[in-house]
């Protein structure tokens, strides 16, 4: 499904919504995003929250990599593509520039687009943890031990790997086999879709809580969609909006075989100029 026609062809997609990258981090799958990036022409793009995480951000820890989805972002903007970045939780930092933009970029604590006719809801989803709005430091010691728990993954993984074994992932499975993390999750889902049918929504779009899914449901008579564009640490996945359709994009190595790595980077002049313009207005 994700194979391409011709090897220098990229997929154009209509919207594309990318969450919970949190870059700066060990356990950010940067180069997996890198080769997706590398494939894909967006017009546009929902940033929906944690892409950078500041609450674990250290100045010895910024790989190339991570760095380089940056400016890979900065050349689709460069190209034309429109990006919404919506702050969440982990780059809560950003959202005193709420309403800041120049140019196609725009920073915005939620975002309402009309998608053929149809209302979509676009924001990062900490707005409903109880642990975000009265226990921040809990919140941030949780990120710490996710982020531990994501690196000894890692290091099982590479020697289960090399005995030939399938990976696993131990918060998949704390997360997904604890009933409160269960009951969690169902809440933070039914709280979207009843504010979104009080806001005459079709579509809500959320991060956060980095559990891919497109579901339908009925709410006072009226079909809504609930979409969460999961994470790019675990699950590897975005959303795409093609032709009033909406997929679950899910990162599959296979179909990245035929990528040939770059020797050098092919960001033009013009990112780099809107990189230091952009850098130029934060600081003013």
């Amino acid at each position: 499904m994700w194979l391409f026609c011709n090897m220098g062809e990229k997929r154009k997609i209509d919207l594309l919504v990318l969450s919970d990258i949190h870059l700066g981090t060990r356990g950010c799958r940067a180069e997996e995003l890198i080769n997706y990036l590398r494939t894909i022409s967006p017009n546009k793009i929902i940033l929906n929250g944690d892409i950078i995480d500041i609450w674990q951000f250290k100045k010895k820890y910024f790989p190339k990599s991570h760095l380089k989805i940056i400016r890979m972002l900065l050349d689709f903007l460069s190209k034309g593509s429109k990006i919404y970045y919506l702050p969440g939780n982990h780059d809560e930092v950003l959202r005193k520039f709420n309403g800041y933009g120049m140019k196609n970029f725009k920073i915005s604590n939620k975002v309402v687009l009309k998608l053929n006719g149809k209302k979509a809801w676009f924001f990062h989803g900490d707005v409903f943890d109880i642990t975000m709005k009265y226990s921040k430091w809990v919140a941030k010691l949780g990120g710490i031990g996710y982020d531990f728990l994501i690196r000894l993954n890692f290091i099982v993984n590479s020697f289960r790997k090399w005995r030939g074994k399938e990976k696993i992932s131990f918060s998949k499975y704390i997360k997904y086999k604890v009933k409160e993390a269960v009951k969690y999750v169902n809440q933070f889902e039914q709280i979207s879709l009843g504010i979104a049918r009080e806001n005459n929504y079709d579509f809500v779009v959320c991060g956060h809580i980095h559990h891919p899914v497109i579901r339908d449901q009925i709410i006072k008579g009226k079909k809504i969609t609930y979409l969460n564009s999961g994470d790019w640490i675990e699950n590897l996945t975005s959303l795409e909006y093609n032709n009033d359709k909406w997929n679950l994009f899910e990162y599959d190595s296979n179909n990245f075989k035929h990528l040939k790595k770059e020797r050098s980077s092919t960001i033009d002049k013009s990112t780099n100029e809107l990189f230091e313009s952009m850098l130029k207005n934060f600081k003013s």
